[in-house]
């Protein structure tokens, strides 16, 4: 429930970076309180009292969002175009842009854990029962989906996806880029198993909360969740992660190299246009 909202907020914060390809991220921001519910569907079915709490809650983090953490995405968004604009690009600037992100993120973490415990505190056993089983056919529909595909479609997939991320902010790519994103594709290998066991190992730390959330543990184990995930990552997935990240910074270092000047362009303008939809959402302004 609240990693939805997390995961949601992250896209936003990320979506520089990774160069995602929203391309009307002011109104799925606007309508985020309609949206999260609607993706929480597919984990449990929440009674009427539930979903009042929820969407009370989700308005109270959403203004306190818009109004204490927006102005310093912008800040961070300049950062990101100033970068692009001088050519520096580099794993030294991205890697101190994510730690950035990551620190957003865990303020948000912070903020949203006092309504968490409360809506999941509020779950009776049926819930949960129904949230185990959701969680069990999420597993097993990204297994199939992600490691069952033999390695080479696997690689081959995910650099298709990264493509068609990257054209609506660069443009076509050319050669050298493509066989770029392909090389970075095969130095993940086989991350799609870690990604989807780590997945797993979490949901199942969350079910075993929520089985103690009568007791006074209960807070406590599920801030360790929502604010200090990485200290319940798996050893392999730490790893993992880890080289993941590193992929994906020097991938877009090497891309911002062998970009064209009408490539640079065009991700300074999308960049931009980021930049003013967030500006002018009316929570914002006041």
């Amino acid at each position: 429930m609240p990693l939805r909202l997390i995961k949601t907020l992250l896209t936003f914060l990320a979506i520089a970076l990774v160069l995602g390809a929203c391309s009307r991220i002011d109104l799925a921001y606007r309508n985020l309180d309609r949206l999260v519910p609607w993706s929480l569907g597919d984990y449990l079915a929440m009674n009427r009292q539930q979903k009042s709490l929820l969407d009370e809650r989700l308005k109270e983090h959403l203004a306190w969002h818009c109004k204490t953490q927006l102005p310093g995405y912008l800040d961070w968004l300049d950062r990101i175009r100033l970068m692009v604009a001088n050519d520096a690009v580099t794993d030294q600037a991205l890697q101190q842009r994510t730690d950035e992100a990551r620190q957003a993120i865990g303020r948000v973490a912070e903020e949203i854990t006092p309504s968490a415990t409360e809506l999941l505190r509020g779950m009776n056993d049926s819930q949960v029962a129904e949230m185990r089983q959701a969680f069990r056919d999420d597993i097993a529909e990204r297994h199939k989906e992600y490691v069952d595909t033999p390695l080479a479609k696997q690689v081959e997939q995910r650099a298709t996806r990264m493509q068609k991320r990257l054209e609506p902010w660069l443009g076509e790519l050319n050669a050298q880029q493509r066989l770029r994103v392909m090389s970075w594709s095969q130095a993940l290998g086989d991350q799609n198993r870690q990604w989807i066991a780590n997945r797993a190992h979490w949901q199942q730390q969350l079910v075993l909360v929520m089985d103690q959330r009568a007791t006074p543990s209960f807070e406590p184990r599920l801030a360790q969740l929502l604010q200090r995930k990485e200290s319940l990552w798996t050893p392999e997935y730490k790893a993992a992660f880890q080289n993941t990240e590193q992929q994906a910074r020097s991938l877009l270092v090497d891309l911002m190299k062998q970009s064209s000047p009408q490539q640079k362009t065009l991700l300074q303008q999308r960049l931009g246009k980021v930049r003013t939809d967030f500006s002018e959402l009316k929570c914002l302004k006041g």
